[in-house]
């Protein structure tokens, strides 16, 4: 099993997987949780419910993307975890769902805007829409760094969406936030056409954000 910062490591990821699925934002078998660690990730297995997962059903990905016998099979999108760990090293936690509101827009392909300040959490003016390509492959992961650029969270076309943080508390509590946003958006375009805030609102609310969190 490795080290105890190991086992706490691969609990938390256990934690933060079965909270998507009390939150919500995971129905069925869907959606995937991963952890960098210095010699590549740690991540959910292929096909498990949430709620049979022990630590030692936690796959080790090395940083090439191969896996040590002996371990279940990772996760059909281990190629997009990596890829954004590869791309963004402020990422140390990333959490993929099919959360509802925000696959449907996926579906849409509807970026989310600046309709609220919250949208800012995600880094940016809008929750981008990464393009369409097979889960599970190397083209996707392309499309997710690309979406993600700027920003911690994109939705995944015809998909769901994807987000990272500088732990795993913080990557599934912007999870839910883009979430929130999203059934938001679908609320308010279903009543009309809703205010975006300008560019200078959103900058505004960005400097805020840099000392919203308590330490």
């Amino acid at each position: 099993m490795g080290t105890d910062t190991d086992l706490f490591l691969r609990q938390q990821i256990i934690d933060t997987a079965q909270a998507l699925g009390e939150n919500g934002l995971s129905p069925g078998l869907s959606g995937n949780v991963s952890a960098r660690v210095s010699d590549g990730l740690l991540i959910t297995p292929s096909a498990m419910a949430y709620d049979a997962l022990l630590p030692e059903d936690i796959v080790f990905v090395r940083g090439d993307g191969t896996v040590p016998n002996g371990q279940r099979k990772p996760s059909t999108e281990t190629p997009f975890h990596g890829a954004i760990f590869a791309a963004f090293p402020e990422a140390s936690a990333v959490v993929h769902c099919h959360s509802p509101k925000a696959t449907a827009l996926a579906c849409l392909r509807k970026p989310i805007p600046a309709f609220h300040y919250m949208v800012a959490m995600a880094g940016g003016d809008d929750i981008r829409v990464a393009d369409y390509h097979t889960p599970g492959t190397d083209e996707l992961a392309a499309a997710a760094v690309l979406a993600l650029d700027g920003r911690k969270a994109c939705l995944l076309a015809n998909h769901g969406q994807v987000a990272f943080g500088a732990s795993l508390e913080e990557a599934c509590a912007l999870a839910l936030e883009v979430e929130t946003l999203a059934a938001m958006y679908l609320d308010a375009l279903a009543a009309g056409a809703p205010k975006i805030l300008t560019s200078a609102e959103m900058s505004d609310v960005s400097a805020l954000f840099k000392t919203y969190r308590q330490p």
